[in-house]
């Protein structure tokens, strides 16, 4: 499975950086926020625009997204 770990990257690089990372890579994928509520809201937005969820990849592991298809 395919990560982009955002560790690092500022708030107003990370549409672009998964903007690029999702229409690269096929779901499942794996997305990084760490515990940054900007962070993952910033993910969500770029995941809506493209028909995709993401969900915590564990319950103790909130940081980390597991991404999929949103099915019909």
């Amino acid at each position: 499975m395919e990560t982009l770990d955002l560790h690092g990257i500022r708030h107003h690089q990370v549409i672009r950086k998964v903007e690029e990372f999702v229409l690269r890579n096929d779901v499942p994928l794996r997305i990084i926020t760490g515990n940054s509520l900007i962070m993952r809201s910033l993910v969500r937005e770029v995941l809506d625009g493209h028909g995709l969820c993401g969900e915590p990849e564990s319950d103790w592991n909130l940081g980390s997204l597991i991404i999929r298809e949103i099915l019909p």
